[in-house]
């Protein structure tokens, strides 16, 4: 008969990792913008589960690529990712950035298949949600229902944005909405609104807002003469945000 004093810190090991597993999404720093937002604990724990977390991804390695079969939905944890599609012409064209929190791949939903490629800017990681599995636990749950679809229309949101954006705004419009838009978003994952890194290149940049690479290069120098913004190699310091929010009127 096996000694009880072996059996306690087994059961106390077991019980260990099970409650290390099931607050792994509530210890998460990017909680508050994420799925699990709202979610009771037990909820919680069952959409825990079904998450696979992934290894780094290195800069420029594919999350997934254009017409292949879709079958799960990623939030970035770490790092930054862009989504390119292929214009007619056969040339690139960038449709979108994702930092820390934010969802890939929801314009798949409807083909069942993914709309665009998408790649690592930087060393980031995913996090991984099978789709099927979690249409099961939302049958289940009206709350992480009700997440997916606000993540949806803040995603549609996103997309008229940009279209705005492109459309009717001037060049120097487009850079210094750009800018804000990023001060923003980094100031939403608690870091510092005015100074933060620009892991995508000038080309990027320029591809994304539909302008030249040349005429980024000659804005983002204009607005540092002008005392707007100062930046170092891939940092970037906004010195004076309400002149750029007269810029983008």
């Amino acid at each position: 008969m096996a000694s009880s004093n072996n059996v306690t810190p087994l059961f106390n090991d077991l019980a260990k990792l099970e409650n290390d597993h099931r607050v792994v999404c509530q210890d998460c720093s990017l909680y508050r913008l994420c799925l699990p937002l709202g979610l009771h604990s037990n909820d919680l724990e069952q959409l825990d589960k079904i998450i696979k977390r992934s290894q780094n991804f290195k800069r420029g390695h594919s999350l997934f690529a254009a017409e292949t079969e879709f079958k799960s939905l990623f939030v970035v944890r770490s790092g930054t990712f862009k989504t390119t599609v292929a214009a007619s012409n056969g040339r690139e064209q960038v449709t979108g950035f994702y930092f820390p929190g934010e969802f890939i791949g929801l314009d798949a939903i409807h083909e069942s298949l993914y709309q665009s490629n998408a790649r690592a800017l930087e060393t980031s990681s995913v996090c991984e949600l099978p789709y099927e599995t979690l249409q099961e636990l939302g049958q289940q749950m009206p709350q992480l229902q009700l997440q997916l679809l606000t993540r949806l229309s803040k995603e549609l949101s996103g997309d008229k944005g940009l279209m705005l954006l492109l459309g009717k705004k001037s060049a120097e419009e487009k850079l210094a909405t750009f800018l804000l838009s990023l001060s923003k978003r980094f100031q939403e994952r608690g870091f510092s609104a005015a100074d933060f890194q620009l892991s995508m290149s000038r080309g990027d940049i320029a591809n994304h807002l539909g302008l030249a690479v040349e005429t980024i290069s000659r804005l983002f120098s204009r607005f540092q003469e002008e005392s707007l913004i100062v930046i170092n190699g891939k940092s970037i310091s906004l010195i004076d945000m309400d002149e750029l929010k007269k810029i983008c009127g």
